[in-house]
C-alpha cells in the first residue's frame, strides 16, 4: 500500500511539472506571437478626463475625429515605424483637433507611447492579446476617466463592416490573422492566460526592485 501511494505522489507530480512545462511553452509562444504582432501595429489611446457619462460621451467623439483624422495619412506608410513618424510630426495637430471637440477649459494632449502596457481586448470580430505595444494616446483633461483603445495602424478600427480582418490587417501573416480572429481554438483563453502570466512577471520583478 505504501508503495503504491508513493508511486501515484510521483504520478502526480509527473502530471504537474508536465502541467508547469506545457504552460511555460505556450506562454512563451504566445508571448513571441504578441512581440510580432506589437512590431507591425499602432495601438490608439483615448483617456477621458473622468468616468462622467459627459466626458464619455466626448471621449468617443474625440476618438471618431482622430481616426478620421490619422487614418487618410497612416495609408502611406508601409510599416510600424513610418506610421510612428507621420503620427509624431502631427502631434499638435491631433491635440487641436481633440481640443476643438471638448471644447474651451479643456486640456488635450498627444503623445507617443512606445511602451504602453495593454490589457487583453475583445473587440467585434477580432481580439488582440495582452502585452507591450506602441500607442497613440491621447488624454483629455486629467485623464482620470476610462479609457479606450483599438488599433490606429493598420485601420482595424475603420474599415466598413463589409471588410474582413484579413483584408484590412495587410502585412499580418496568415497565421495572426488566425490568431487575432478567433480561428485558433481557445485563442481568448490563451490571451487571457498570457495576461496573467505578464502580469505576475511583473509583480514578481517589482518585489525584487
Amino acid at each position: 500500500m505504501v508503495h503504491g501511494s508513493k508511486f501515484f505522489l510521483r504520478r502526480w507530480e509527473a502530471a504537474v511539472l508536465f502541467g508547469v512545462g506545457f504552460a511555460l511553452l505556450t506562454g512563451a509562444w504566445l508571448a513571441g506571437q504578441q512581440k510580432a504582432l506589437a512590431g507591425q501595429m499602432v495601438r490608439l489611446h483615448v483617456v477621458a478626463a473622468s468616468d462622467s457619462a459627459e466626458d464619455q460621451a466626448v471621449k468617443l467623439q474625440v476618438r471618431d475625429a482622430v481616426l478620421e483624422e490619422v487614418t487618410p495619412w497612416l495609408a502611406e506608410a508601409s510599416d510600424q515605424q513610418e506610421a510612428l513618424e507621420l503620427l509624431s510630426q502631427n502631434l499638435p495637430a491631433l491635440a487641436r483637433i481633440g481640443a476643438e471637440v471638448v471644447g474651451e477649459g479643456v486640456e488635450v494632449a498627444a503623445s507617443i507611447e512606445e511602451d504602453a502596457w495593454f490589457p487583453t481586448k475583445e473587440y467585434e470580430d477580432f481580439s488582440l492579446p495582452a502585452g507591450r505595444y506602441a500607442a497613440l494616446r491621447i488624454t483629455l483633461g486629467e485623464g482620470e476617466g476610462r479609457n479606450w483603445w483599438c488599433v490606429v495602424f493598420p485601420p482595424l478600427c475603420m474599415g466598413s463592416v463589409s471588410e474582413t480582418v484579413a483584408e484590412r490587417a495587410g502585412s499580418f501573416t496568415e497565421g495572426q490573422v488566425r490568431l487575432i480572429t478567433g480561428e485558433s481554438e481557445g485563442y481568448v483563453v490563451k490571451f487571457k492566460a498570457m495576461e496573467l502570466l505578464d502580469q505576475w512577471k511583473e509583480w514578481t520583478s517589482g518585489e525584487r526592485k
